[in-house]
């Protein structure tokens, strides 16, 4: 018996030899058979069955290590790291976390993987907690993966739960603590910083590749896409729009593997196009929504992208998806606005306002923290069908945020529009009350009570003015204005008041004290030279020193007009108008002029007159002067009469009328 366990030790040690020569050369697939040799001849052996669980993990054959730990429950204990991790990889996050809350003394490797299973279920408080205790409890060459992974919880905390964390000056020698450390401004809302991080995280990435002769491009455009995705938010967020468009566009054309990428990138193109390109969005958002993406994106996430879902159906006229959707946002999301708002709006939509108004009643009752966003809707609403005081009376449901500066100017401006000075004025003077009794150090105060003021001055109710400056004025009692508008109310109502409380005006001195005359005066030129003070030369009187006499300018005499030869003898008539003058003739004109002038086909005649060889007798050889009379060169010609159009015409007065019963003819 001594002899046949010696052999069995032997055996069980040559066999854990060959275990780790497997183990170290990787080659896990024998490894494993060795190690089912040795659980099959030794059942009970802890370090076996452990040995062949973890080859199984490296094999990845999850399913098959999670079926043989649940076997063999007795084991189970030795193994309790290795069952939450192949839980974890399965996606079985809670039945990690309570496999992992049950080791009764968690190692290291214990709590970074707790620290891992708490972050994918959005813990962030606990797992920063876990990972500051694993860094600072423990020195191996994972240092540097542990505080990647530590700026990673940082910028969770700050973007997702709003927590102001400090910065974790971490040195930035990786563009993955770049990349964390970018999403870390951006829950701190600097986006002009994370931009400037994300850049270099690029850069980071691109130079840590460069030497890898066995990366292939299409490996480092993979890594590079969730760093453009995440520039593009940023640029989004910026207003360039059309910059982080072509990124999105970018990523999408390269089909990372990462399909929670693929979804962030198409969600955000989406709420780029809105209500436009409505198409394109479809297909988008069928990419963002797939099954496969519960583990892959945060609750966050998850919750936007659904919201924009509901909304596109909304713009795409898909009223039944859209109700259903957001009725079962309502369900995971009871406190959250959106999908009411998006609801009500779709009744609006379908012309069903009563049923819009009361989905927001009953949900700013169930919801009083959320009566802002409701009320204000509500008012809206009234507005679009014309209800003004309806629209009033919302934004007084307010309770104590109606009497805040915009909640009151709307309320304002809204009974203005209908002339009602009166309920106006009540708006503005239960404000200043309210701020009085409830925070009279609010800086909103002083800017109300000189709004009301100005208002109650123009509306014809100086004794109210005059009240409110009253208070005003002992607040701030240096104001001039405030002492001017005071005894302009006083003067409408009270002119006594007014001249004594004009005597705490400052005096002429010390207002234009500060004033520069000459700046002053120099800003009237935009106002054109009209109101421009003209200069004047000074020169130094003969008086005392010190004293100038402004001279005038003397206008100039403008000297009259003399006749070129002042020998010459001055024309009597020169006071008449020159026609009048006994020696006026008329102008000339020039006979080349008059030819060609008259009534159609009249022109010949004319001609014919001037031409002295058509007359009648004249002879083209002989020069000498007919019978007919003749034009004197001597005398200047009468002007003939214009020629008048064909219908001006007038027949010639000098034609007599035909006779009664005789016969027609030419005269």
């Amino acid at each position: 018996m001594a002899q046949k366990s010696e052999k069995d030790a032997s055996t069980l040690s040559d066999r854990f030899a060959e275990l780790n020569k497997f183990a170290k050369n990787q080659d896990y697939a024998k490894a494993l058979k060795v190690a089912n040799r040795i659980v099959h001849e030794n059942p009970k052996n802890e370090t076996a069955f452990q040995c062949k669980i973890v080859c199984l993990i490296k094999l990845d054959k999850f399913d098959e290590a999670l079926t043989q730990i649940n076997k063999n429950k007795e084991l189970t204990s030795y193994v309790a790291f290795e069952k939450a991790y192949c839980e974890y990889r399965l996606n079985r996050t809670e039945e990690a976390l309570n496999t992992l809350r049950g080791i009764s003394q968690p190692d290291t490797r214990t709590k970074e993987l707790l620290a891992q299973v708490l972050y994918r279920l959005e813990e962030y408080q606990e797992c920063y907690d876990l990972y500051r205790d694993v860094i600072k409890n423990s020195e191996d060459d994972y240092d540097e993966e542990r505080q990647t992974n530590l700026s990673a919880v940082i910028a969770s905390l700050q973007l997702w739960e709003g927590k102001n964390m400090d910065d974790p000056g971490l040195e930035e020698n990786s563009y993955e603590l770049c990349y964390n450390m970018a999403c870390y401004l951006i829950g701190k809302e600097d986006y002009k910083g994370a931009e400037k991080k994300l850049k270099k995280a690029e850069d980071y990435c691109k130079q840590s590749f460069e030497d890898d002769p066995d990366v292939t491009e299409e490996e480092i455009e993979e890594e590079l896409g969730i760093i453009r995705v995440q520039l593009a938010f940023v640029l989004q967020k910026l207003g360039r729009n059309e910059e982080a468009l072509q990124l999105y566009n970018q990523v999408l054309k390269s089909r990372p593997d990462d399909i929670g990428l693929l979804a962030v990138a198409s969600n955000n193109v989406v709420t780029l196009n809105k209500d436009q390109n409505v198409f394109d969005s479809k297909k988008k958002m069928k990419l963002a929504t797939g099954d496969n993406l519960k583990q892959k994106l945060t609750s966050r996430q998850k919750c936007s992208i659904n919201v924009n879902q509901c909304l596109l159906h909304m713009y795409t006229n898909q009223g039944e998806q859209c109700h259903s959707l957001a009725a079962k946002l309502k369900k995971q999301y009871p406190d959250m606005a959106s999908p009411v708002l998006i609801e009500a709006a779709q009744f609006v939509r379908e012309k069903k306002t009563e049923e819009a108004k009361n989905l927001l009643n009953e949900y700013a009752k169930s919801h009083p923290d959320k009566a802002l966003t409701t009320k204000l809707v509500m008012a809206q609403l009234y507005l679009t069908q014309g209800h003004v005081y309806e629209a009033c009376n919302s934004l007084k449901s307010l309770g104590d945020l109606r009497y805040k500066p915009g909640v009151v100017s709307a309320l304002v401006t809204l009974y203005l529009n209908q002339e009602d000075k009166d309920s106006a004025s009540e708006v503005l003077v239960q404000t200043v009350d309210w701020y009085n009794k409830n925070q009279p150090q609010s800086p909103s105060l002083p800017v109300l009570m000189r709004a009301n003021a100005d208002f109650q001055l123009k509306n014809g109710s100086p004794q109210q003015a005059a009240k409110m400056l009253e208070e005003l004025r002992k607040k701030k009692p240096d104001d001039p204005r405030i002492l001017a508008q005071l005894i302009t109310a006083y003067s409408q109502f009270d002119p006594e008041k007014a001249k004594l409380v004009s005597k705490d005006l400052p005096s002429v001195e010390k207002i234009a004290q500060d004033i520069d005359v000459d700046q002053l005066e120099s800003s009237f030129s935009t106002l054109g030279p009209k109101y421009m003070k003209k200069k004047t030369d000074t020169a130094p009187s003969p008086g005392p020193a010190g004293d100038v006499i402004v001279k005038k300018k003397k206008k100039k005499k403008k000297k009259g007009k003399m006749p070129k030869n002042p020998d010459a003898e001055i024309d009597p008539e020169r006071w008449l108008p020159r026609k009048e003058r006994s020696y006026y003739r008329g102008k000339r004109r020039d006979k080349r002029k008059e030819i060609g002038k008259g009534p159609q086909g009249a022109t010949s005649g004319i001609t014919d007159s001037l031409d002295a060889s058509k007359t009648p007798g004249s002879d083209s050889s002989s020069p000498k002067p007919s019978t007919a009379t003749t034009t004197s060169p001597t005398t200047a010609p009468s002007p003939a009469p214009a020629a008048q159009g064909p219908r001006q015409q007038k027949p010639a007065q000098a034609q007599k009328r035909k006779k009664k019963g005789g016969k027609g003819g030419k005269w």
